[in-house]
């Protein structure tokens, strides 16, 4: 089951949202949140699988609220504006819902948030053998043995593979470090590599994927500690 809250101003739609999440049998609807700081309270308690977070609120909008989310939650986001859509997007959201929407569009969304979420569970299951990653607004498989190094560009990341042209991604490096296995480290503010990758380590300097990566000050005592062992 797909644990989920919804946050929106308006109790009609908090309603709705219940209303059809009781009609989807993946969807346990615990609570909604009529004012957005008591929902960021809850989920610091209690997290949840899926949030459906609608964007125009007078004390915080719902993109403001989705940055300051503490870890990565999978986000549907709600509104009458559809001018709204495109930074919806923009944040990796799984969908975006056009009020007023249908039972058939709402549950179009679910089934993706769905798609994502057996997604992760079975890169789990697997040993973290594939990552599945939202880009150009499609889930995308990659085989994490043929990542080279993953490069962070201000919001997007640029993940660069073996005999593929690299993928940019809207993701933190925070995110990204949460669903990489334990062979990758972060040496660098801008950088992600696998140890399994690096061909030399001079100067403070990384060798990978005939590429020179710097070690940035702040990580060079646990990367020291981690390529040592």
């Amino acid at each position: 089951m797909i644990k989920a809250i919804a946050v929106d101003d308006e109790p009609p739609a908090l309603s709705l949202i219940e209303n059809f999440c009781s009609r989807i049998d993946f969807i346990q609807f615990d609570k909604a949140f009529s004012k957005p700081n008591e929902a960021l309270k809850y989920l610091r308690k209690f997290p949840v699988d899926l949030l459906f977070l609608d964007i125009q609120m007078p004390s915080l909008n719902g993109i403001e609220f989705y940055k300051s989310l503490e870890k990565d939650t999978m986000t549907i986001f709600t509104t009458a504006y559809s001018e709204y859509a495109v930074e919806g997007f923009n944040l990796n959201a799984v969908d975006y819902l056009l009020k007023p929407f249908t039972f058939e569009r709402f549950k179009q969304a679910v089934e993706k948030a769905r798609d994502l979420y057996d997604s992760s569970r079975h890169q789990k299951i697997n040993g973290d053998e594939v990552l599945y990653i939202r880009a150009d607004y499609s889930l995308v498989k990659i085989n994490i043995a043929e990542i080279l190094l993953i490069e962070g560009l201000d919001d997007y990341l640029k993940i660069y593979r073996d005999n593929a042209r690299p993928l940019v991604v809207r993701m933190t490096m925070k995110a990204m470090m949460e669903k990489l296995p334990i062979d990758f480290i972060r040496v660098h503010r801008s950088f992600i590599v696998p140890l399994s990758r690096i061909q030399s380590v001079r100067n403070k300097v990384i060798s990978v994927a005939e590429r020179e990566i710097p070690v940035g000050s702040s990580y060079e005592t646990a990367f020291a500690e981690r390529f040592g062992k």
